[in-house]
């Protein structure tokens, strides 16, 4: 990346980037943050790249195999680039991070969010199983609900009531992706579904076999994700036009990805479900245009 003059950021192409991490790795947040103005998608990207790119960090191959201490370091040595981009001191070139610290001052997201979320990456360097789903929910609270409330600055709610269900559907995002994601988690060394829930229907993934045990335990935290999904829906009428129709989207889409991995009959062994691009977009046009604003996505999804 270029700066504007020497050792300032070029804030433009830092946001640039944002969108482009956004585009290619969280479709689900780039659709549904183009039905935002522009000024206001562009914090959706950034602070979906700020996450992205730490989740990178815990996440690439062989991160927590064995001696994590070279994760630990380079999750440390990231988040140390961003506090001082934060205090208006970015790395030469580091406009990725220079236009996440304007995101945060313009939106005025709080400070305290970011020590939650790297506090939540960290664990993921230190605990590879949870014994129940209220474990579960205190890592999540740095790792998704939190996200919630980092985006309810840019959303900009018109009302009082938002805060809880920005936080369940950032819980709700979060249990889906466990979920589709299982295979992916146990390469890395990580069990994301609960003990105690595993214990109870006999399931164990480990196994990677679709069995009535793992259906079983599927359908369960499936059936929990969707009332996740429920008990944020209130939160999208305190929201303003725009940004309730950014809302619903992400959230019919994500929701989605749950009717699409029983379609898989519950097989996320054998590869990742997803809900294709094309009905994507056409759900955020169906949105935009007035259709029903949360609930499953169009056939096909």
């Amino acid at each position: 990346m270029t700066a504007t003059r020497a050792g300032a950021p070029d804030l433009a192409a830092g946001y640039a980037e944002c969108a482009r991490l956004t585009r290619r790795h969280g479709t689900t947040y780039y659709w549904g943050a183009r039905l935002l103005r522009p000024d206001r998608r562009r914090h959706v990207h950034a602070v979906y790249a700020l996450c992205r790119l730490a989740d990178d960090i815990v996440d690439a191959p062989g991160a927590t195999i064995g001696d994590a201490g070279a994760t630990r370091a380079a999750l440390t040595a990231f988040r140390g680039r961003f506090e001082d981009a934060l205090a208006g001191s970015p790395a030469p070139g580091d406009d990725v991070l220079a236009a996440v610290a304007r995101t945060v001052r313009e939106c005025r997201i709080d400070p305290a969010c970011f020590d939650r979320f790297f506090g939540a990456m960290a664990m993921d360097l230190e605990v590879d199983r949870y014994e129940t789903f209220d474990d579960l929910c205190g890592y999540m609270d740095g790792s998704a609900a939190v996200i919630g409330e980092m985006m309810l600055p840019v959303l900009e709610p018109v009302g009082p009531g938002a805060y809880h269900p920005a936080r369940t559907l950032g819980l709700a995002f979060q249990l889906t992706n466990f979920l589709r994601d299982v295979g992916e988690d146990l390469d890395r060394g990580r069990v994301y579904l609960p003990q105690a829930d595993l214990r109870r229907f006999g399931a164990d993934p480990a196994r990677r076999v679709v069995d009535d045990a793992w259906r079983a335990v599927m359908r369960h935290e499936i059936d929990r994700a969707r009332e996740l999904y429920r008990q944020a829906e209130p939160g999208i009428a305190v929201l303003p036009p725009r940004s309730a129709r950014c809302v619903a989207t992400a959230h019919t889409l994500y929701a989605g990805i749950l009717g699409r991995i029983e379609a898989r009959d519950y097989d996320v062994f054998s590869g990742r479900a997803r809900v294709p691009t094309p009905v994507k977009a056409l759900t955020a046009l169906r949105v935009l245009v007035g259709r029903p604003a949360t609930g499953p996505a169009p056939a096909g999804a």
